[in-house]
């Protein structure tokens, strides 16, 4: 492949990067493309010849900031000769409107069609390109490829897409309908990171649980539990979970296996039934509840994280008021708060929304303000305690400190006499934030 750079092998690359970890994934997978091609990664887009946008299109705000940070591109590209390629989820949504807004696009790929990088580099950028097809299989090439940003940990997907059609979500619009990955090439990719020396690895998919291996039809918690089985990897990760499928055998798979993480993401979005139903999320606040008591039940020591969106259109007082208690009935180690905006397709955005701009951010500031409280209450337990820390290395904000996770996935930020980067390490905490701990190695 490297011969497709024959006119380009200078050709260095810059990759940005909006969303999830299912995007930071894809992103991985990009830059593997375009290193098997023969390209160079940069670290900026000021030294590369090739900036690639890989974009987001879950909230409104993440296409408010793509198109600010196009907008500074189109400034270098008046002064440099620089090709410029948006990918991913707004690519698929906008299609050829984005070339016509944005004439200074080179090219736009949706998410099934990275593939074509090696065609665009042949071609030598000649004409601008536009490719947003589905695919009806994921293409096993692409994790063969990926050039992995972390040494240690790993993300692994299992699958994509979505057939849930929650009323306010565009993903099965901009992802497609589920596919799912054949278990053995899982197996591979995890055996071969394995062999390479990552000690975590990061299940992925747009709702894991959904999961059924294409040859043999075995669901998730069977694959969750042979996995456990691979020597070399310590701690496996899943995200995300859908709660009306996560099941009773996933919770009991989890508290069985020894590499399994005791964290669990389950986004809720509201904590009021009324709003759930019209959001066309499939399960009531008491079902939810039950699930988390059963969870607990099993491995009381479970760090659970979740979603919350405030504002959905018709949200009363009454309904937000719901969402409130439910976060202080759970008290979630880790919550990731938005307001409700209206995306393209979505049955929600063709509701009436009454709910104003300025309540939306009055009832934001206040989950956020409760969620503070609670993880400073949470954090505080902790302290005196000896917990294990997978480190990543220094401290992006002091070089002096250490940073890392624990099973649970909280950040914890240590001093240690010793280089400890890419090691599990005991850390004694000390003190706490309310989104950190801090402690001292032993």
């Amino acid at each position: 492949m490297k011969e497709i750079l024959k006119n380009n092998k200078e050709l260095k690359f810059y990759i940005h990067t909006f969303g999830c970890q299912m995007n930071e994934n894809d992103s991985e997978r990009i830059a593997g493309i375009l290193t098997a091609a023969g390209a160079k990664k940069s670290d900026s887009p000021e030294k590369s010849d090739l900036i690639i946008v890989n974009t987001c299109a879950v909230r409104e705000k993440a296409e408010e900031k793509l198109s600010s940070y196009l907008g500074n591109l189109a400034s270098l590209k008046k002064g440099k000769k620089v090709y410029i390629g948006v990918v991913g989820c707004v690519a698929q949504l906008h299609q050829s409107k984005l070339l016509d807004k944005k004439p200074f696009i080179d090219f736009v790929l949706g998410p099934d069609n990275y593939h074509q990088l090696t065609h665009i580099i042949h071609s030598n950028f000649r004409e601008k390109f536009i490719s947003t097809d589905w695919s009806q299989e994921l293409d096993e090439s692409l994790h063969k490829l990926a050039l992995r940003k972390s040494n240690i940990s790993a993300y692994v997907t299992i699958m994509e897409g979505c057939n849930n059609f929650c009323s306010y979500c565009i993903v099965p619009f901009t992802r497609g309908r589920e596919k799912f990955r054949l278990k053995h090439n899982i197996f591979r990719e995890v055996q071969d990171l394995a062999s390479r020396g990552y000690k975590e690895i990061f299940l992925l998919g747009q709702n894991v649980n959904s999961y059924k291996d294409p040859k043999t039809g075995e669901g998730f918690s069977s694959l969750l539990k042979e996995i456990n089985c691979f020597n070399g990897i310590e701690w496996i990760r899943f995200i995300t979970s859908h709660p009306k499928n996560f099941s009773k055998d996933t919770a009991s798979i989890m508290k069985e296996s020894e590499k399994v993480c005791h964290q669990l993401h389950l986004p809720i979005q509201s904590g009021s039934s009324s709003v759930l139903k019209r959001m066309n999320r499939g399960y009531t606040r008491e079902e939810y509840l039950k699930k988390i008591t059963f969870i607990r039940d099993l491995m009381p020591d479970i760090s659970l994280s979740t979603d919350i969106i405030v504002g959905f259109p018709g949200e009363t007082e009454e309904e937000f008021q719901e969402t409130l208690s439910l976060l202080r009935e759970i008290r979630y180690t880790n919550i990731f708060s938005f307001r409700y905006s209206p995306r393209p397709l979505t049955t929600a955005s063709q509701e009436k929304d009454p709910v104003s701009l300025e309540e939306k951010r009055r009832r934001l500031l206040e989950v956020q303000k409760l969620q503070k409280n609670i993880q400073i209450e949470l954090n505080k337990t902790f302290i005196g305690i000896v917990l294990k820390v997978l480190c990543s290395g220094k401290s992006k904000k002091d070089p002096n400190i250490f940073t890392g996770r624990t099973d649970g996935h909280q950040v914890v930020n240590f001093k240690s006499q010793k280089n400890v980067t890419y090691q599990f390490v005991d850390v004694q905490i000390s003190s706490c934030g309310p989104y950190s701990l801090f402690g001292e190695a032993d």
